[in-house]
């Protein structure tokens, strides 16, 4: 079972928050984010490098420095105020005409420790410390994490109760995703929310696993901190946005390699008939239409790769992913990479970007080859996750992002 209770959120004024809302931290680098910061953006907050000329590194403490002198002057110009009272928040995103409906709450680091909040990812100790350092010195969870939780009607119905009135906040971003946004300011509903997540048995992280081991960390360092620690002190409990399953969906996450392992071409699509059958597809981009079955650009030319039956375990949930499947058949067995997450040789895309951007990085000579995976299902991740196992590296992608700045939660 999970805890959740509501907070009085930092955020800004409806005025302001086409001005501060923000694409994630770590879906743009600093030159981008430079670039697409105005005056009020969350990214003078998130990535403060770039209040720099030129940008200096993100880690330094210069950066840091900044990073709590922008979230307190943002808060003394009025651009991010503090609600009054604890409340629970809707935060709605629609893309290509599909809107999710997520819950704005606060969840309890002690879940996570216990495995009540599930991962399907392992987690970098770099990264993790990274984001630590962000939440300590801001004393602060200032962008929310990404959960999932089993749909659940009466939590549907109290949502469906606000959303039809005036939204607090309802803008289209820059990206073409419309963002909404309200305010849970009923005492009842508010109550009967939290009653309804005791009985709800998990939260799957979706996205942000490292702000997830960040939040559990920084609580464990203040609760041994405090002598008379109760479990109950604000430090305990970090943001999220947690969405019903059946609204989200998983896009493609695709590979790109720089080098044929000594192969040529020709090679290459002889040794991939072993264990798939291969079919030319010609010049038109070409997806993946089902599971096992995976596209390939190599040569100015599109392929269709079927894995082949008893070249993978359907009683593996690892086994079974196709990750997994084009990680052992094809990138290990054949073009050497053993380590996706060290390999300099791969680099990963998401679905968002289009398949074109595969065949324009092999056609621009960056890359060789390019390989488009049908995308992990829901059902998929939370299986895994009851499971206790790990997905591979870069599974899964999920759009559109949660932009920034709607909310931040403040540990004191």
């Amino acid at each position: 079972m999970v805890r959740i209770k509501p907070f009085a959120a930092v955020r800004p004024p409806k005025q302001y928050v086409e001005e501060v809302a923000a694409r994630p931290y770590d879906v743009l680098n600093s030159v981008e984010a430079k670039a697409e910061a105005g005056e009020k953006s969350l990214l003078h907050i998130t990535k403060p490098e770039i209040d720099f000329d030129p940008i200096i590194d993100e880690h330094s403490q210069p950066a840091y420095d900044k990073a709590v002198e922008n979230f307190g002057a943002w808060q003394e110009k009025g651009w991010l105020v503090q609600d009054e009272k604890p409340y629970y928040y809707v935060y709605a995103q629609t893309m290509d005409g599909r809107t999710q409906y997520g819950l704005v709450v606060c969840a309890h680091t002690d879940d996570y420790a216990s495995g009540a909040i599930k991962k399907h990812e392992l987690t970098r100790r770099d990264k993790e410390e990274d984001r630590m350092i962000h939440v300590r010195i801001q004393n602060a969870n200032i962008e929310p994490v990404f959960f999932s939780y089993p749909d659940n009607d009466e939590v549907d119905a109290i949502v469906n109760k606000y959303i039809i009135e005036e939204p607090e906040y309802d803008f289209v971003a820059a990206d073409g995703f419309g963002h909404h946004f309200w305010v849970i300011d009923d005492q009842a509903d508010i109550d009967r929310l939290t009653e309804l997540f005791a009985g709800i048995p998990a939260f799957y992280v979706a996205d942000g696993h490292h702000r997830t081991a960040a939040a559990a960390l920084v609580g464990a360092e203040k609760k041994s901190q405090n002598p008379n620690h109760t479990g109950e002190e604000e430090y305990n409990w970090f943001m999220t946005v947690a969405f019903p399953d059946s609204q989200l969906k998983i896009i493609d996450y695709n590979r790109v390699v720089k080098d044929l392992n000594g192969l040529t071409p020709e090679q290459l699509v002889e040794a991939l008939g072993e264990d798939f059958e291969v079919r030319e597809e010609g010049t038109g981009i070409y997806k993946p239409g089902r599971l096992h079955e995976f596209s390939m650009y190599l040569g100015g030319k599109w392929y269709s790769l079927v894995a082949k039956e008893g070249r993978y375990d359907d009683n593996d949930p690892i086994g079974v992913l196709d990750v997994t499947i084009l990680s052992n058949l094809v990138l290990d067995k054949l073009l050497g990479i053993k380590d996706l997450r060290t390999d300099k040789r791969i680099d990963f895309v998401g679905g968002i970007r289009g398949l074109g951007e595969l065949s324009r990085r092999v056609d621009s000579g960056e890359m060789a080859v390019a390989f488009a995976l049908y995308p992990v299902s829901m059902k998929q991740l939370v299986d895994i996750a009851d499971s206790g196992n790990i997905m591979p590296p870069k599974t899964t992608w999920f759009e559109p992002k949660l932009r920034s700045g709607l909310a931040i939660h403040k540990l004191a």
